[in-house]
């Protein structure tokens, strides 16, 4: 029960790393999770079996919807103690290929989305004098990839924000890390193919894909008291060698 009588608030929790943090916020006790997914009803059938998730719908990347969000949070709960800022897009292209409309979105999605949601998220917090942030980057934002320019750049924002933000915000009582996920089991990675995908395990010591379920228990940690003297930090849940 790490997570009990704590509001928590958790973007992109459909599928994925973003689904096993809810289903772990589930286990740990949380009082009340607010579960956002940009796809309709994606969460229904999990929130009915679960009366603590509430499921909001928006595009991360939409101001006007992620405030109406936090103001439905402070209407009914008048608090948050945790955000996790999960919701996220991959595009890959390479140099010379890449539009600006690519840019544009995943930008938008990756980086400003999470910008907002860390403001508004900050400001309830404030009141309260603590919480707990969570930002989602990926091993790709520390070391690059070929083919990744936009994303790699986006997470290595990611990173930088989560620093900038931490040291801001620690005076006020709110802690601010990110979770840097290496080769995670997800659609998102499989879908850039078996021979790619072969040619990245061939890389990693363990000789496995790390599993959604192992990023949410690094969530887990970073959103709980055990983690209450840790802020500012990049923690890479990765098995791969990091040269």
């Amino acid at each position: 029960m790490l997570l009990q009588n704590k509001i928590c608030f958790i973007t992109g929790a459909g599928k994925g790393i973003g689904r096993a943090t809810l289903e772990r916020f589930v286990e740990e006790g949380a009082q009340l999770i607010y579960a956002n997914d940009i796809e309709e009803s994606s969460l229904d059938s999990y929130c009915s079996e679960h009366v603590q998730v509430v499921p909001l719908y928006f595009d991360v990347s939409d101001t006007a919807q992620v405030k109406q969000a936090f103001l439905k949070i402070k209407k009914e709960s008048g608090r948050l103690d945790v955000l996790v800022n999960n919701a996220g897009m991959m595009q890959d292209a390479l140099i010379g290929t890449i539009s600006r409309s690519l840019m544009e979105r995943l930008f938008a999605v990756n980086v400003f989305g999470t910008m907002e949601l860390l403001q508004l998220a900050s400001k309830l917090m404030m009141t309260q004098k603590s919480g707990s942030i969570i930002n989602l980057s990926s091993v790709v934002g520390i070391t690059g990839n070929p083919g990744q320019l936009v994303y790699s750049a986006t997470k290595g924002a990611i990173i930088s924000l989560t620093k900038t933000a931490a040291k801001e915000l620690a005076p006020k009582g709110i802690r601010v890390n990110a979770i840097a996920p290496g080769m995670i089991d997800t659609d998102m990675m499989r879908s850039i193919g078996e021979k790619h995908l072969q040619t990245h395990l061939d890389h990693i010591p363990l000789g496995r894909l790390g599993e959604p379920r192992e990023i949410a228990d690094a969530c887990v940690f970073l959103a709980s008291n055990m983690s209450s003297y840790i802020t500012g930090h990049i923690v890479s849940v990765d098995a791969s060698v990091l040269v």
